[in-house]
């Protein structure tokens, strides 16, 4: 689950950054977000190694959610400007 998280967070990190796609990006890393918690509180209950990939994926889920609020942020403020 934590590879999974991560590509997730890859893909939407990506489409965050182009304007009018980022919106499409929103729920996969929702998605992306919850995998890579599931996947380090899973792997932190039985003691098991290589939390990693599900915390990377946590914190670029994150980051694309933050880019993409942001994109929104400014064209909304842009529209409002007019």
């Amino acid at each position: 689950m934590g590879i999974a998280s991560l590509v997730i967070g890859i893909v939407s990190a990506v489409l965050g950054f182009i304007p009018f796609c980022n919106y499409f990006a929103l729920i996969p890393a929702g998605v992306g977000f919850i995998l890579g918690l599931v996947d380090v509180i899973l792997k932190a209950t039985k003691k098991e190694p290589g939390i990693g990939l599900g915390i990377a994926g946590i914190v670029l889920n994150i980051v694309s959610i933050v880019v993409i609020l942001l994109w929104t942020l400014v064209f909304a403020a842009a529209a409002a400007g007019e």
